[in-house]
């Protein structure tokens, strides 16, 4: 195909529409996993107990749990029958299931841990040493925490939110439990390589993948750069 053709498939409302859904669901993500994750991540790196190795397990395991797996277990707890989710929709009339909410949810779950663990993994190296030096000289925990733990962080987070970002905009397999890859409404750009695919139009999948691609690479980049400063 000519370049004019790929052009035409990157301008067409069908593909428009996936990129556009998935820079929406990085635009709210993006907030929740900086939030999230350095709490989780400094709560995890700075204590130790058996509550906390639950919750350590919990978050760490999407990165070993397959996708679809994890996402059909989310399905059972956010469900419309679920404790959950039937809360949910009685209390405030919400589906959380087959919406832009789960879609989200689907990301935040994928990318959370790739912010976390970083960020723990920092807090238990030199970070620990400062964070007691500055308890030694009258500064209260919340000074600390932002004059001196988030400095030292700082590269771990923002490479921690790069990796989480290009994990949640490649994420497939919770998300399809949890968003329902509805056209229009809940199918992402990854979802939509898969349509894109199983229908036959395999030079919009192919547009689509270079884009995620691209993406990718310029992540990596920007974690590499990160690293060597």
């Amino acid at each position: 195909m000519a370049p004019g053709g790929y052009a035409a498939i990157l301008a067409d409302p069908a593909t428009l529409g996936p990129i556009a859904l998935s820079l929406k669901v990085a635009a709210v993500t993006l907030p929740l996993f900086a939030l999230s994750g350095i709490l989780l991540g400094y709560l995890l790196g700075r204590w130790q107990g058996r509550a906390l190795a639950v919750l350590d397990f919990l978050v760490s395991l999407p990165l070993i749990f397959p996708p679809i797996a994890t996402g059909f277990l989310l399905l059972l707890v956010l469900g419309r029958r679920s404790l959950v989710g039937g809360a949910l929709k009685s209390l405030f009339g919400f589906d959380l299931i087959f919406s832009f909410w789960g879609v989200v949810t689907a990301a935040l779950v994928a990318g959370l841990p790739l912010v976390v663990k970083p960020v723990q993994a920092a807090i238990r190296a030199e970070t620990l040493r400062h964070i007691e030096a500055s308890y030694v000289l009258g500064k209260s925990p919340a000074v600390t925490f932002i004059r001196v733990v988030l400095p030292g962080i700082r590269k771990s987070v923002l490479a921690g939110l790069f990796l989480a970002f290009g994990r949640s905009m490649g994420e497939v397999g919770v998300t399809l439990m949890l968003g329902g890859n509805i056209i229009g409404r809940t199918n992402t750009v990854s979802l939509e390589i898969y349509n894109a695919v199983f229908s036959g139009e395999f030079d919009r999948a192919l547009v689509l993948s270079v884009l995620l691609g691209a993406t990718s690479l310029l992540l990596i980049l920007l974690v590499r750069r990160l690293s060597a400063e």
